[in-house]
């Protein structure tokens, strides 16, 4: 039997899944006791490899306080073809978020311009690390 491909709605699904929860610095295992599933399954949830059925999103919504709505947030902007296009999809990135909670409380706006500005060259910085070291 052929293996289902995720789907871009799961997918957006489960990111939106794992940002609320992170949000709320919730562990997958506290999710999963209230949803009444394993945490493996939220895992599956959140890669958007399982589809969460509509009672579940339902629950999961009631958890969050949030409407089932929330849990669809960037599809306007995401096609079948390219499922990060959604700011919504940064956040869930590895520490995405907890870096935006810590900018966010940055009182100094030239404070928060340098920082946004160092964090801009960053990714050109280390390429031409990784160059050099390829001599």
């Amino acid at each position: 039997m052929a293996r289902r491909r995720d789907d871009v709605v799961d997918v957006l699904v489960g990111r939106n899944i794992r940002i609320l929860r992170k949000q709320r610095r919730m562990s997958q295992t506290d999710l999963a006791n209230k949803i009444g599933v394993t945490f493996q399954q939220v895992q599956k949830y959140e890669n958007g490899t399982n589809r969460v059925g509509s009672g579940r999103l339902f629950r999961i919504s009631a958890i969050f306080n949030v409407p089932v709505a929330t849990l669809f947030d960037g599809m306007e902007q995401a096609s079948a073809s390219q499922p990060d296009a959604s700011p919504t999809a940064l956040l869930a990135g590895p520490y995405a978020l907890r870096l935006l909670q810590a900018f966010s409380q940055l009182e100094d706006n030239s404070l928060r311009k340098s920082i946004a500005e160092m964090v801009e060259h960053m990714p050109s910085k280390c390429e031409e690390g990784t160059r050099q070291k390829r001599r």
